[in-house]
């Protein structure tokens, strides 16, 4: 099974600059051994299980608890399809084809 999960997650009540949340979530993300991906509005990580992918959503909100944060906001999207692993990088790379391939003469 391969369960890509887009997951973001940060506290609302602590201003606007939040990377000093967000940096020890991703980091636990990374020393996870998951394959993931960061991008500017959350980060995507492939497991073998949904409940592999739903721990990581317990521990990110365990490490915002930790800073004593009142309130989280979550949102989370899952990608669960029986099958080989590397589809994190494997959807990327299908697209990346077909955006070099040839077209044809239809306007």
């Amino acid at each position: 099974m391969s369960v890509i999960l887009d997951l973001a997650i940060f506290p609302t009540d602590q201003g606007s600059s939040l990377s000093r949340f967000v940096a020890p979530v991703i980091a636990m993300i990374r020393d996870s051994g998951f394959e993931h991906q960061l991008s500017p509005m959350g980060t995507q990580i492939e497991t073998d299980t949904l409940p592999e992918a739903l721990a990581i959503i317990e521990r990110a909100n365990a490490i915002l608890e930790g800073f004593g944060v009142e309130r989280v906001y979550a949102v989370a999207k899952f990608d669960i399809r029986p099958g080989t692993r590397g589809r994190l990088i494997g959807k990327l790379d299908s697209v990346r084809r077909r955006l070099d391939a040839p077209t044809d003469d239809r306007p």
